[in-house]
């Protein structure tokens, strides 16, 4: 029988009367949990309990909510292989990307652990004679996040550090198809002896979402995942006043220009359009070869789409695991005929293909599509597979049209040896985040994951200061004192 999977609720593993859901292993279909279908008035308990904690955490001064999380880096360096691998068995990407996912979460807790500087307000004195004026920041109160399957571990990382170290209290529902990683990453923060509530586990799906965005004593809500539903949980959050960060899909294009060095940018362009089995919001999913480029790099990404080693991502030598489920692996394979019947050439087909000793898996192979015309459906789809579409431009300024001829804007990358090529580029395209000789424009933890137009729905982004900023309210103190009380009104 396999696992049941519990909440996380002030302080203690609950189990959740309520339907549950089986989590698949994605290489092999074999169910690994069962994880619970949270209804709205668990939740509403979780958010009770938060508030309460928030009463108390949000006076614990800033040096010491640090403390845990420093704690909390240590337990996760320590459990890296064992979240790793859980990662790989529940998501289906290489150890070696759940490893790198990890290392990035980890970064964020890092950068956390500075908000003592990064929370800081100013001030000024005698902005009218004996009249000082400051600006503090205060947090906001209970706080939530819902993050998708593709990143189970380092996604919720870009929220939960940063909203208990300015003093809020948080609540995390994770993607429902990767549930497990969430429940080892909270068995790590059952160790911390954090007061009760300030953080807390609620497993659901879409009633266990509405229930959050509309209780009102949830003050804010991080999410990731696909426009539709970013706009939807934008809309609704607002609608019940609430702020909101909510990062959408995307359709990232990388320009080659004929002077780019084309070993290199194919080896990159490959590991970024194929790893994660193309399921991250960062994947490079429309190549633009500008002039001589198009002949020398469709052949070479031709070739690397073709000896990518694909398979069980804990197997050695496995360079790209499988898809997260039977309907993605459906949907990726009609998005490829599509592209077939709208002109596109099938120059590599991944379709159809199984991996031996793991044929009930969820296997997409790489795929190239070229000569895809920029007005097609497939050329502004979000496929979110292991799908890389050509196109062809005549110079920059064509290409740079056609980078921006989309609705999405997450990011935008080009491969040159000319810093003018690649300066107009960073001025003129359209994205929030920009590569230059890189194939995932994935920032920092301390500069903030940016994105711009239907990838992004909000103001503030996740991390760095702009989470900081999301986290917390200012509030502006205007203050005399006279020398002698003696002198009243």
């Amino acid at each position: 029988m396999s696992e049941i999977l519990l909440n996380y609720i002030n302080g203690a593993w609950q189990r959740a009367e309520a339907p549950h859901q089986s989590v698949r292993n994605p290489a092999t279909a074999a169910v690994l949990a069962e994880v619970p279908l949270t209804p709205a008035e668990i939740v509403a308990q979780a958010v009770e309990s938060a508030h309460a904690a928030f009463l108390e955490w949000r006076h614990v001064p800033a040096t010491e909510r640090v403390q845990y999380l420093f704690r909390f880096k240590f337990l996760l360096e320590e459990a890296l292989d064992d979240l790793a691998r859980t990662i790989t068995d529940e998501c289906g990407k290489t150890y070696a990307e759940s490893v790198g996912e990890l290392r990035r979460g980890i970064e964020n807790v890092e950068t956390a652990c500075g908000i003592p500087i990064l929370m800081q307000g100013y001030n000024n004195e005698d902005i009218a004679r004996g009249i000082d004026e400051h600006l503090i920041r205060q947090p906001l109160g209970v706080v939530a996040a819902i993050t998708p399957f593709n990143f189970p571990a380092m996604i919720p990382l870009w929220f939960l550090p940063y909203a208990i170290a300015t003093g809020n209290t948080f609540i995390l529902k994770p993607s429902e198809r990767v549930p497990i990683t969430s429940a080892k990453l909270f068995a790590l923060i059952d160790r911390l002896n954090l007061p009760k509530g300030v953080l807390q586990l609620v497993n659901g799906s879409k009633a266990t979402v509405d229930a959050l965005l509309d209780h009102p004593l949830v003050r804010a809500v991080s999410f990731v995942g696909s426009t539709p539903v970013a706009k939807y949980i934008y809309s609704r959050a607002a609608a019940n006043g609430k702020r909101a960060q909510c990062q959408g899909g995307a359709k990232n294009p990388v320009v080659i220009m004929p002077d780019a060095d084309m070993e290199m940018t194919t080896r990159i362009v490959a590991d970024s359009a194929f790893g994660c089995a193309g399921q991250r919001c960062l994947a490079s999913s429309v190549a633009i070869t500008v002039g001589a480029a198009r002949h020398t790099f469709t052949e070479s990404i031709a070739e690397a789409a073709l000896t990518r080693v694909v398979g069980y991502g804990l197997d050695e030598g496995v360079q790209m695991g499988a898809v997260i489920s039977a309907e993605s692996k459906a949907r990726i394979e009609t998005l490829i005929a599509k592209g077939a019947s709208e002109g596109a050439q099938i120059l590599v087909d991944g379709r159809g293909k199984t991996v031996r000793g793991y044929e009930a898996g969820y296997w997409v192979y790489p795929t190239v599509l070229s000569d895809v015309p920029p007005e097609s459906q497939i050329a502004q789809t979000e496929i979110f597979g292991p799908v890389l579409s050509l196109m062809y431009a005549r110079d920059l300024d064509e290409a740079i049209r056609l980078v921006n001829a989309r609705s999405y804007g997450n990011m935008a990358c080009i491969f040159t040896s000319s810093g003018a090529a690649a300066r107009q580029f960073r001025v003129q395209a359209n994205a929030g985040n920009i590569g230059i000789n890189v194939g995932v424009a994935a920032p920092m933890a301390f500069y903030p994951f940016s994105g711009w137009n239907e990838s992004f729905f909000g103001d503030l982004h996740g991390q760095g200061k702009h989470a900081v900023e999301f986290y917390t309210q200012t509030k502006v103190v205007v203050e005399r004192w006279y020398s002698g009380w003696s002198r009243q009104f």
